[in-house]
């Protein structure tokens, strides 16, 4: 019987898990696979944690069940997560377990200058800012304690971000890297070592039950500026940058179902894009880890 259950063993999930086992706290972390960190508190269990029965099981005794799942391809969302939110629900109201959500800014869609805080409303116009819009009513609704945590993209180890997608390659073999974004525009970027602390935190925290709450983050930088600092970490010459058009992917959209996914949410790279986490840092004394720490954390 472990104290707290994972769903997901990708960065958030596997640093949620190493942060709780140091604590001393018994983990299990659920997945296809049976994936996840070794480690002697953490039993990692080989489940559909879409089946609500077997996710039900596996959370007996459970304070905190923590949703770290995310699909990496877009095109798969709306079949994998709503089956993956409805049966966390259902394991959470069973066990009365705390339900965390690993959550994004997605719901709240463009807005004005690009700056989002706690309260910015959930006004996504998208499928994908529509599907997570519903996944938190659906928490809500579910009659369960539940806290979901927002970040933005994210960087450090493992992360599957910009700098794994786009730079890192281009970095070691010393050649151009084509970025799907504006090379300049100021974008606020989360380490994952920090959505997974605020998890923890918040998840223990009942006046933060019920709510959203946003990850706190390093102030925003630009494309530009962060391939810069990866490559002052990697001790390699900074690598050159070609900006692919925004008319190439939105083009390529029509025909291919990935560029299509991807063209709906570019919003977020050709302009301003400020994630303001002032409240949660206030109200539980969380701090954002210094970007080049967290930059070198992912060369390392």
């Amino acid at each position: 019987m472990a104290k707290h259950v994972i769903i997901g063993a990708g960065s958030i999930g596997t640093n949620v898990a190493r942060l709780l086992a140091e604590r001393g706290e018994s983990v299990r972390i659920v997945t296809r696979s049976g994936s996840g960190p070794e480690h002697q508190l953490v039993d990692r269990v080989a489940a559909d944690a879409s089946d609500p029965s077997r996710l039900t099981e596996l959370s007996r005794g459970a304070e905190v069940i923590y949703h770290c799942a995310n699909p990496p391809s877009y095109t798969v969302w709306e079949r994998l997560l709503p089956p993956l939110q409805t049966a966390a629900i259902t394991a959470a109201k069973a066990n009365d377990a705390v339900l965390a959500l690993t959550g994004s800014l997605y719901a709240y869609g463009p807005q004005p200058g690009g700056r989002m805080n706690e309260h910015t409303p959930m006004a996504a116009t998208g499928h994908k800012g529509r599907l997570r819009r519903r996944m938190w009513e659906q928490a809500l609704a579910g009659g369960i304690r539940t806290v979901e945590v927002r970040g933005s993209d994210y960087i450090g180890k493992d992360a599957n971000g910009i700098y794994s997608l786009l730079i890192k390659s281009a970095l070691q073999k010393g050649k151009a890297a084509w970025i799907t974004g504006h090379l300049d525009m100021p974008h606020t970027f989360t380490f994952n070592g920090d959505m997974a602390q605020a998890l923890i935190t918040l998840a223990s925290e009942e006046r933060a039950w019920g709510r959203p709450w946003h990850v706190p983050s390093p102030p925003a930088v630009t494309i530009r500026e962060l391939a810069r600092r990866y490559a002052v970490a990697a001790g390699r010459p900074p690598v050159k940058l070609i900006q692919i058009p925004r008319s190439v992917t939105r083009t390529a959209g029509l025909i291919v179902p990935i560029a299509r996914e991807m063209a709906e949410m570019d919003y977020q790279w050709y302009a301003p894009f400020h994630m303001d986490a002032t409240e949660t840092a206030d109200t539980f004394r969380l701090t954002a880890t210094d970007l080049d720490t967290a930059v070198r954390n992912e060369v390392s």
